[in-house]
């Protein structure tokens, strides 16, 4: 399967951007996990701290799945979200932090209504099991 996972804003710091919340590994370490622990897949990286580019990348239409962290944009981008609407392929979105403890405004995701799960608050482990549960 051919898998994309996509990343928003600031999440180029995982690793060393508040650790206490997102943990001590980076996106790189982790990816290179992944790839291992899925093999047989084909697990594509993408990150952006801007929208349209993140849009312009799942509008290129390469993959079987996507497994989606928004960052930031999560609480408002109507734009990512009508664009997860038209793919037509399986959508994870995903959160290293559980949103629903955080503060008020991250508690809203106007993106997982086009998603079709979401996985929030396990770390970066849950973009292992959206790999697992799209297989």
């Amino acid at each position: 399967m051919k898998i994309l996972i996509i990343n928003g804003p600031n999440l180029n710091l995982l690793g060393t951007r508040e650790p206490e919340i997102y943990g001590s590994v980076t996106m790189e370490d982790y990816l290179s996990y992944l790839k291992n622990e899925f093999g047989s897949d084909e697990i594509s990286y993408y990150q952006s701290n801007i929208e349209g580019e993140l849009i312009n990348r799942l509008q290129e239409d390469d993959f079987e799945a996507v497994v989606i962290n928004p960052g930031a944009f999560t609480h408002y981008s109507y734009a990512i979200s009508d664009c997860l609407k038209n793919i037509n392929k399986p959508k994870i979105e995903v959160h290293i932090s559980n949103i629903y403890k955080r503060e008020e405004f991250r508690k809203k995701s106007v993106t997982a209504e086009s998603s079709d799960s979401v996985i929030s608050g396990f770390g970066m482990k849950g973009y292992k099991l959206a790999i697992q549960s799209l297989k």
